[in-house]
């Protein structure tokens, strides 16, 4: 006889997949339960993760452009240094926190790198964009997809303002490109000419399609929530679930079943007969 219940199996499942869904959220390798026995690096993570990607998405365009298309270039170096010393010291106290810190090193390569290459931190900006993308926080999503579009927005503004035949000379038109490239509108006005420009041009596209199927997704969902104000689209008086009706419907009609089939063995036994009467 089989003791175990039908909803192990799914439960099972479920757990499973909750991991795998937990491991990909972190991204970047950052699964810190291996080398974490204690739960120290864990909840460091969780207390500063989200804060040092917001800080390498706002400075993006900062990290992306070399130091020398600045107009001030030694600040821009400063800058650049100073935001790799503090991913430095996280990675430093990544380290320490684990239980093997030179196998954490090894393992977490991506970390590592944004150390010393500070472009790659335009990782960190993607897993925060998937993150609030996957919580359903349309406000912050927006804003996030705003902040992303107007880091594109500098850096073509930085490639494009003394590249050779260019038509974006300043910020102010930069910006209106951005828009304008984002909304999908594409008058066509002002374009980029750089490969660097281009590429970035690329992902201001891909956040602007991005944005709006969110959106339509929102609104429709909106429009499905309320559904239509007659009787099918109103919920159960009771509260319960059509599931749960189902299911008490089941039980009346096997109560019905077993009364009647009763009956018939009872006049069975007696020597009559159902139709006899």
């Amino acid at each position: 006889m089989r003791t175990d219940s039908p909803r192990e199996v799914p439960d099972a499942t479920l757990v499973v997949m909750t991991n795998i869904a937990k491991r990909l959220a972190q991204g970047a390798g950052d699964d810190a339960a291996v080398d974490d026995p204690s739960g120290r690096l864990a909840a460091y993570m969780a207390k500063t993760q989200s804060a040092l990607d917001l800080l390498a998405m706002v400075t993006l365009w900062l990290v992306v452009v070399p130091p020398g298309d600045f107009k001030y270039g030694t600040a821009a170096l400063i800058g650049r240094v100073a935001l790799s010393v503090v991913y430095g010291i996280d990675m430093a106290i990544r380290s320490h926190l684990a239980r093997r810190h030179v196998s954490y090193l090894v393992t977490h390569p991506i970390g590592v790198l944004s150390v010393f290459a500070p472009p790659v931190r335009v990782v960190f900006s993607l897993r925060l964009v998937r993150s609030i993308f996957q919580r359903g926080n349309l406000g912050r999503f927006l804003l996030a997809a705003a902040v992303m579009v107007l880091n594109g927005a500098i850096i073509v503004y930085l490639y494009e303002r003394h590249a050779p035949g260019s038509n974006i000379h300043t910020l102010g038109e930069s910006v209106w490109w951005s828009l304008v490239t984002v909304t999908t509108v594409g008058y066509g006005d002002f374009y980029p000419v750089t490969v660097q420009g281009r590429v970035t041009a690329g992902f201001v596209m891909a956040i602007g399609i991005l944005t709006l199927a969110v959106v339509t997704a929102q609104v429709a969902s909106s429009f499905m929530t309320q559904g239509p104000t007659g009787p099918r689209g109103r919920a159960p008086v009771d509260g319960r679930t059509p599931e749960a009706m189902l299911a008490e419907l089941d039980q009346r009609l096997a109560r019905i079943e077993s009364l009647l089939t009763a009956s018939v063995v009872t006049r069975a036994q007696s020597g009559g007969s159902p139709g006899a009467e």
